[in-house]
């Protein structure tokens, strides 16, 4: 913990950034563990003696960077440490399986389930005609209580004409009607998170994240899937196994 004692801030910068400095070193030394409960606001403002104007602006500013998280009712806490996840780009597997194969537990809160109009993009890429339908389901992915992952996916309801029949795993669903796509294609950009899944991830606002959109494709070529996610960059490290090619055409240099 912090101890009893009074707050000697480190010098030069405002107060508040003093304070700041003060609370990192205290977490990086491991005088307070994640988890733990940061003091009250006015013990800090007494032992650092500065006014709670200071401690408030301190915390403010560690809660926007994620080093404090903010429960309403309980108080401030140090942000519990993030587990960093590592998947596959060379295989087609679903998260939960994914997630299996590490001995993870993993679970999913719904955000989103039912039949829609399609959007242009969806038409487009899905391949509808004038009239279908698009099923849509949404899900935040959690492994305890840390979120990893907001994936929001797209098929023709002829692919998928009940998604409320959907269980843990979409493509183990998708395979009971031999409708699980054999190949992806999946392209992945940084991007800043914003508001509404920043809170969903709990994650500050324009944390970074990973946008990934992938097309999942059947044996025939058709496409059966549309998904955009988002992944938290502070929990997600993607990984491609690269292997040497043909260098006659000059493809590589040396």
């Amino acid at each position: 913990m912090f101890g009893e004692g009074p707050v000697v801030l480190p010098i030069g910068g405002p107060l508040y950034l003093q304070l700041k400095r003060w609370i990192e070193d205290a977490i990086k030394r491991g005088h307070i563990n994640p988890g733990d409960a940061l003091p009250s606001e006015r013990d800090l403002a007494q032992r650092a003696d500065v006014s709670r104007v200071t401690v408030r602006k301190a915390v403010q500013q560690l809660v926007h960077e994620g080093v404090l998280v903010q429960r309403h009712g309980s108080g401030t806490f140090v942000a519990p440490e993030t587990q960093r996840v590592e998947q596959s780009l060379s295989q087609l597997t679903s998260f939960t399986e994914d997630m299996a194969r590490r001995g993870m537990a993993v679970r999913a809160e719904w955000l989103e389930r039912g039949l829609y109009v399609p959007s242009p993009e969806e038409t487009i890429i899905l391949g509808l005609g004038a009239g279908d339908r698009v099923a849509r389901i949404a899900r935040l992915r959690l492994t305890g209580e840390t979120p990893l992952a907001i994936e929001r996916a797209s098929l023709s309801m002829a692919v998928l004409p009940d998604p409320m029949s959907i269980a843990d795993s979409l493509y183990k669903h998708l395979e009971k009607t031999n409708m699980r796509p054999v190949r992806a294609i999946q392209r992945i950009r940084a991007s800043n998170i914003a508001e509404e899944d920043a809170h969903l991830l709990q994650v500050p606002v324009g944390s970074a994240g990973l946008h990934i959109e992938r097309i999942s494709y059947l044996g025939t070529g058709r496409v059966v899937e549309f998904t955009r996610s988002i992944y938290r960059g502070d929990t997600y490290d993607f990984v491609a196994e690269l292997r040497l090619g043909d260098t006659s055409n000059g493809a590589l240099g040396s």
